[in-house]
């Protein structure tokens, strides 16, 4: 019989190879200059939509999106991975947070082009939900939380391109060269963390959601920029191909389900 820990790791997993799905083909789609890419998540779906046997794989995507985002809050809440509650730990359980809600988007897109309630990749989602969050009481504050998360998400990824500390919770059975990969991917998100983070900071400074960048958005402002704007577009889809690999050989914590502390195997 399978137990829950075996379950939530598959899961998570799964998470793991939609979100590397995602980034290879937002990569693509920029680097052959498709409109689509300038949609993010939304021009990927879309992609995905029109091939054959694209329902059922975007169904697959937006549960393994949303036991993603679950990890990720659960290691923001629950500190599912050790990081501690001293400030440095509490700093990566920040971007934790920010990371689930930006999954959290993605695995909705994903649903919704799945169940068909989304024909075409309408441009302009990021902007509208911030709108929406902007006419809360605290829309602005939370934006701007959310935005800091992001920068915060953004120091944490430079760090890891650096130095590759992220390969201490991968399996040393994985294959060679995959350190490599994940460095650049690892820059990439980078660049693109920073870009939103910035973005969502002004939106709530201004009370503007016109600000707001999605990955898309973020990928595409650098496209004046030629050759980064190719390096990260690049990059993004060696992180993609960095996450298909981790989805097999990352190390995932079995939950105690009274502490939701983990021991790694």
């Amino acid at each position: 019989m399978v137990d829950k820990s075996e379950k939530f790791s598959w899961l998570v997993r799964l998470g793991y190879a939609a979100r590397g799905v995602t980034y290879i083909l937002l990569g693509w789609l920029a680097l052959g200059t498709r409109a689509e890419a300038g949609e993010g998540n939304q021009g990927v779906f879309a992609h995905l939509q029109e091939m054959p046997l694209g329902t059922p794989i975007l169904y697959l995507m937006a549960i393994g999106l949303t036991a993603y985002v679950l990890f990720k809050f659960a290691a923001a809440v629950g500190d599912v991975e050790n990081r501690g509650s001293d400030t440095k730990g509490i700093v990566k359980r920040i971007g934790d947070a920010a990371s689930g809600v930006a999954y959290t988007i993605l695995a909705f897109a994903a649903l919704q082009f799945a169940s068909g309630s989304k024909q075409s990749a309408a441009g302009g989602e990021s902007q509208q939900t911030a709108s929406s969050i902007l006419d809360w009481t605290l829309g602005g504050l939370l934006i701007g939380a959310v935005g800091l998360g992001f920068l915060v998400g953004a120091l944490m990824q430079a760090k890891e391109a650096a130095t590759g500390h992220f390969m201490h919770r991968v399996s040393p059975r994985a294959p060679n060269g995959i350190e490599a990969v994940g460095r650049a991917g690892h820059a990439a998100r980078a660049v693109v963390f920073a870009i939103i983070g910035w973005s969502l900071v002004q939106s709530a400074w201004f009370n503007s959601s016109s600000e707001v960048k999605g990955l898309g958005e973020a990928l595409v402002s650098l496209r004046e920029s030629g050759t980064v704007y190719t390096l990260v577009a690049v990059g993004l889809m060696l992180f993609g191909a960095f996450s298909l690999v981790v989805s097999r050989y990352r190390i995932i914590p079995d939950l105690d389900s009274t502490s939701l502390k983990p021991s790694f195997r």
